[in-house]
């Protein structure tokens, strides 16, 4: 499965890359411009902090079908096009423009769906990645219980489209989604952090190291 950051932040992608196989990152415009850069200037930072290996997914701001397919191709120019994935709304022009955006040899996620129904339809247009608001579509119904539905839907059809569940309040709802199996996932810095930490580690290392340093006067091996 393909694990992303969610942010644009490049301090903490930094950090959370030091020590975590992340697979690359995802932004969106709200991300971009909590940023306080240009564009411009966080597509060259996530180029030179993340490896080639490591994805960069951008979205288009447009939400005309000609201005989608412009900006797909510049975003799709990023770090020279290597491992570049490019967000496309679900809407009816963003629908429209996946299938020409694939055409150009562009890989897409379709973004923006807050339904299976919305989730199935970009697949059968294209998209390689569909990226359901799992905590935002939880106040229309069971989030959760839909991206699940979502992945043994397209499993059942056969269809390429891999789920990348987003927008996450909580680790419980990302780890309900890890155990249904979900392919792709991005979260932001926050709760990856809270998914990572635990009080009882803390308090296990240092009752470890407490242990060792009054028998042997020392905190190393």
């Amino acid at each position: 499965m393909e694990f992303f950051i969610d942010s644009a932040d490049i301090e903490a992608i930094r950090e959370l890359c030091a020590f975590l196989p992340i697979d690359g990152v995802t932004t969106n415009p709200t991300i971009m411009t909590k940023s306080g850069k240009e564009p411009e200037q966080v597509f060259a930072e996530l180029a030179e902090v993340l490896s080639e290996d490591q994805k960069i997914i951008a979205q288009v701001v447009s939400l005309d079908y000609e201005g989608i397919l412009a900006e797909a191709q510049r975003l799709a120019q990023i770090r020279g096009g290597r491992n570049v994935v490019v967000k496309i709304p679900v809407t009816r022009e963003g629908l429209r423009a996946i299938p020409a955006v694939k055409a150009m040899g562009i890989s897409v996620l379709a973004t923006g769906i807050y339904s299976p129904d919305q989730a199935f339809w970009a697949a059968k247009a294209g998209a390689d990645y569909l990226a359901p608001y799992v905590n935002r579509m939880c106040a229309y119904g069971d989030g959760v219980g839909q991206v699940v539905e979502l992945v043994r839907t397209l499993a059942q059809y056969g269809m390429g489209a891999k789920v990348c569940a987003a927008s996450f309040k909580n680790v419980d709802q990302v780890h309900r989604l890890l155990a249904a199996g979900v392919p792709a996932i991005t979260v932001s810095p926050d709760v990856i952090r809270e998914m990572v930490g635990h009080p009882g580690t803390s308090a296990a290392m240092d009752t470890f190291t407490a242990d060792w340093e009054r028998a042997y006067g020392r905190t190393s091996l």
